[in-house]
C-alpha cells in the first residue's frame, strides 16, 4: 500500500527535519516550502563568495534540506520574497499575527493548486495548513497536523498576563483581531486532522482544554544532533556561565531572567543570545545584569554553548524548545519550565521551576554554582538524555507514531485521556 506523505513547511524549522525524516524512508512524496538555497532562482547562493553575504542572503544559503531530494521539491520563491518584505515591515504584534494569517493561508492555498503527487497522506503545521488539508481530505489522503506551540489562545492569554506586569517591555494589551482568526484555524485544522501531533504533553493538553478532540493526540518529542561535544567535568574558574538562548521578550520569561541575575549578583555570569524584541530603556536596564548578545548567526551558536556552564529557558509558552535540547547535547544542566514542553527531568538533568518565578530560577543557579559535584553529575546526565533525543530518534518516533514506518497507512489513534481545563489551568497558568 503507497504510504508516501507530502510535507508542506514554511520557512526551515528544525533544519527541515520533518521532509529529511519521510525522504530517508522513501515516503516522501513531495515537498512544498517558500523559499530554499537548492531549488529555484535561490540557488545562485551557492556560486556567491560568502564574504560578501548580506544578513538575508546568509540566512537563505543555510536553508538547505540535505537528504531532500530536489526533484521531489517545489519552492515557491517569489511568494517567499514577498513574505519576508512584508514580514520586515511588520511594526507590532497585531500586525505580525496579521501577517501569519495571511502567509499561512496563500502557502497553503498554493499547496492545495499544486496537487498531493498520489500520495496517501499530508504532513503539514498549525496555520499554515487549513485550505490543503480541504483538499487532501477531499481527494481521500489522511491528514496530519503539528500543534508546533500552544494554541493561540493560550499563548495570547499567558503574554497579555505578561504586558500588565511588565508593561515597560511590550505596552499594555490590544484587541488583536487577527488572533481570533488563527485560532479558528488551528480549530478547524484539528477538526479535518487525523493526527494532531504534539510535540509535549504540554502542547497536548493545551489542545484538549481549548476544545481539540484528544483521542487524536499524540506527543512526539524533537531531537537535535549535537556538531561538538565539550567536556564539562571541570569548568572554567570564576562565577557560574548561565545561557539562554531565544527571542528576548516576554514569552520567553525574559524578565525573570534578568531580576534572577540580579538576585544572584556575583555568584554567576548571564548572557541571553537572540533578537531583542524591548525597549531601549529596558535594553538599558537589564544590561545591567545580563549580557545582551543579540541575534547570533547559526553558524556561532556552538561557540555559545562552549561558553556556558548552565542553559536557562524559563519560557511561558512553547512547543517543545529546540534550544533545550541542543544545549542536552552540549552537555548543559538545564534550567527551565513545564511550559516549555521540555524533556528534562527536574533534579536528573537539571531542575524544573514554576513559570514566573525569578526566585526559584536564583535558587537553582545558587545550587549549581555552590556544588561542582551536582553540576558535573547533572552535565553527564544531560549527555546520556540527549542521547534519546537526537533526529534519528525522531524520526523513528514519528513514524512509529504514525504508524507507517512498515508501509501501512496511519490507524486514527485511540484512548488518549482528556485534560479538563481547569486542571491544565491550574497546572500551567501560573
Amino acid at each position: 500500500m503507497n504510504a508516501k506523505v507530502v510535507v508542506s513547511q514554511l520557512g526551515a524549522r528544525m533544519h527541515y527535519a520533518v521532509p529529511r525524516i519521510f525522504a530517508s524512508q522513501d515516503r516522501l512524496a513531495h515537498f512544498y516550502t517558500d523559499i530554499c538555497a537548492t531549488k529555484g532562482w535561490p540557488r545562485i547562493v551557492n556560486y556567491l563568495p560568502s564574504g560578501l553575504f548580506p544578513a538575508p542572503l546568509k540566512r537563505l544559503a543555510g536553508r538547505r534540506p540535505r537528504g531532500v531530494p530536489a526533484e521531489l521539491t517545489t519552492v515557491f520563491s517569489g511568494f517567499g520574497i514577498g513574505s519576508a518584505l512584508r514580514r520586515m515591515r511588520v511594526k507590532d504584534a497585531i500586525e505580525e499575527t496579521g501577517h501569519a494569517v495571511w502567509a499561512g493561508s496563500t502557502f497553503s492555498r498554493m499547496v492545495a493548486r499544486n496537487g498531493f503527487h498520489d500520495a496517501a497522506g499530508l504532513y503539514a503545521f498549525s496555520g499554515d495548513a487549513l485550505e490543503q488539508m480541504h483538499a487532501a481530505k477531499r481527494r481521500g489522503l489522511w491528514t496530519a497536523v503539528e500543534q508546533m506551540i500552544a494554541p493561540r489562545d493560550v499563548v495570547e492569554t499567558l503574554v497579555d498576563r505578561e504586558m500588565h506586569r511588565f508593561p515597560e517591555w511590550a505596552g499594555l494589551p490590544r484587541h488583536n483581531p487577527y488572533a481570533r482568526i488563527f485560532a479558528n484555524r488551528e480549530r478547524a485544522e484539528w477538526a479535518l486532522a487525523d493526527y494532531i501531533v504534539c510535540p509535549s504533553d504540554f502542547v497536548r493538553q493545551h489542545v484538549i482544554a481549548c476544545g481539540g478532540p484528544g483521542e487524536r493526540c499524540i506527543v512526539v518529542p524533537y531531537g537535535v544532533n549535537s556538531a561538538f561535544t565539550i567536556d564539562r567535568r571541570r569548568r572554567s574558574p570564576g562565577p557560574l556561565r548561565v545561557l539562554t538562548v531565544g527571542e528576548v521578550g516576554l514569552r520567553k520569561g525574559s524578565p525573570y531572567v534578568a531580576e534572577a541575575a540580579r538576585l544572584v549578583g556575583g555568584a554567576a555570569t548571564f548572557r541571553m543570545a537572540g533578537r531583542l524584541s524591548i525597549s531601549e530603556t529596558v535594553r538599558q536596564d537589564i544590561s545591567r545584569w545580563v549580557e545582551l548578545r543579540g541575534i547570533i548567526p547559526r553558524s556561532q551558536v556552538a561557540d555559545e554553548f562552549r561558553w556556558a556552564d548552565v542553559f536557562l529557558l524559563p519560557s511561558l509558552c512553547e512547543g517543545s524548545a529546540t534550544a533545550a535540547y541542543e544545549a542536552l547535547a552540549a552537555g548543559l544542566p538545564v534550567i527551565t519550565t513545564e511550559n516549555s514542553g521540555t524533556v528534562v527531568r527536574d533534579g536528573i538533568e537539571g531542575f524544573i521551576v514554576p513559570v514566573c518565578d525569578a526566585e526559584a530560577i536564583a535558587l537553582a543557579v545558587e545550587r549549581l554554582a555552590a556544588n561542582d559535584g551536582l553540576r558535573a553529575l547533572m552535565s553527564a546526565n544531560a549527555l546520556h538524555r540527549a542521547a534519546d533525543f537526537t533526529v534519528e530518534a525522531y524520526g523513528k518516533r514519528l513514524l512509529a507514531a504514525l504508524s507507517i514506518s512498515d508501509g501501512n497507512q496511519p490507524d486514527v489513534p485511540t484512548g488518549t485521556r482528556t485534560v479538563p481545563e481547569t486542571q491544565v489551568q491550574r497546572q500551567f497558568f501560573r
